[in-house]
């Protein structure tokens, strides 16, 4: 009996230590769940505390930018901001007066649309003016200044000739008040001015782009026609470094320090090549042609022939005219072509390159024989002053 009681007794304090025991473990439990729940309205505060404070700064930073770009407009558009509250007036002042005139004029409510036609018709020209300068500033905007003009010569009068009904005065006050917004609009806005070097820039583009043109007519002036077997005419231009001469010709120029360009007047070689022989037929009636073998630049490409005087032949007397060629040109000695050598290296420099035969020759336009010979002698230090 005894026993049983105390097994009874222990089994009860068993079950009462698993009651014990559970009882904790779900209080753990719930102080567990507790915790997480606290934790997670913990994260959620935090995370809507970042979203705000984000959004907070993404609107700071928004409103610095739109704030930025506010006062860059403002320092970028001072003249505007101080033109157009004038330009703004003008056209109260003026826009109601003309709509009375208008109605006064036409008897109708049809001419209080006469602003649109003074007031509105000059600021759409000065306001495309504006736009055409931003847009494409190198195309011209004259036409559209004219239009300008026109149009405020056309709302001061008729201004004027409304106020002149009252007093004198008063015309001259609402004409000048109907133009005083576009002629302050025009003055500042449609023309800028530019620095100085800009103008001295512009100055140069200016003259360069007149000489060019000068230079083309000259050129198509010059130019010969090439026509083919179906009868069209083209121009054909002869390539090289030009001068304007006198009656807007061109001439063949030689720069110091770039190469001779190749000779296209074809007519002044055929002279010199005559010059040559006309002098060997007045000299002579006997002699042979030989060729002239001294090499050189560019006018010895090929062989040119040459008079090999004999021993037998006479001499011309000093005081004998000179012949003259086919195209009436006198022909020069050496001795003389010598002197104008001299002449034209003391007084340009620039103009001819004694080492040259082909500067030579197009600086003296004379033979080639003539040009080598002068270049021979300079180079080996003859006398050509």
């Amino acid at each position: 009996m005894t026993n049983w009681q105390e097994q009874r007794r222990a089994d009860r304090l068993v079950a009462a230590q698993v009651r014990r025991e559970e009882a904790a473990a779900a209080a753990q439990v719930r102080i567990a769940e507790r915790a997480a729940e606290a934790q997670l309205r913990r994260a959620d505060a935090d995370a809507r505390a970042a979203r705000r404070q984000q959004a907070k700064e993404q609107r700071s930073a928004r409103l610095r930018a739109v704030a930025g770009a506010v006062r860059g407009w403002l320092g970028t558009h001072v003249v505007e901001l101080l033109i157009y509250p004038i330009a703004l007036l003008s056209f109260v002042l003026a826009a109601p007066a003309m709509a009375a005139y208008g109605q006064a004029v036409f008897g109708t409510g049809a001419g209080m649309a006469l602003p649109g036609l003074t007031e509105l018709g000059m600021w759409a020209f000065a306001v495309a003016v504006v736009i055409s300068r931003r847009r494409e500033p190198h195309r011209p905007t004259g036409g559209l200044q004219t239009g300008v003009w026109v149009f405020a010569a056309v709302a001061f009068a008729l201004n004027f000739v409304h106020g002149l009904a009252a007093a004198w005065d008063h015309g001259v006050v609402m004409g000048i008040a109907s133009i005083a917004g576009v002629v302050a609009h025009q003055l500042t806005l449609a023309a800028p001015r530019r620095s100085r070097i800009e103008r001295q820039t512009a100055r140069i583009e200016r003259a360069a782009a007149r000489k060019i043109t000068r230079v083309r007519r000259a050129a198509v002036r010059q130019a010969v026609a090439e026509i083919d077997r179906d009868g069209a005419a083209r121009l054909v231009y002869a390539p090289g470094r030009y001068v304007l001469a006198r009656r807007g010709r061109l001439e063949q120029a030689i720069v110091p320090g770039l190469p001779v360009s190749e000779s296209a007047d074809w007519d002044r070689e055929l002279a010199d090549l005559l010059t040559i022989h006309g002098t060997g037929s007045s000299t002579s009636t006997r002699g042979g042609i030989e060729p002239d073998p001294a090499p050189g630049d560019s006018v010895e490409g090929g062989t040119v022939a040459t008079l090999d005087r004999e021993p037998e032949q006479h001499k011309s007397t000093p005081d004998r005219p000179r012949r003259t060629t086919s195209g009436g040109r006198k022909v020069r000695s050496i001795e003389q072509l010598r002197a104008e050598l001299a002449r034209a290296i003391r007084t340009n420099p620039d103009r001819v390159d004694p080492t040259s035969a082909e500067s030579i020759r197009k600086a003296l336009r004379c033979s080639p024989k003539n040009a080598r010979q002068l270049r021979d002698e300079h180079r080996q230090g003859g006398d050509t002053r």
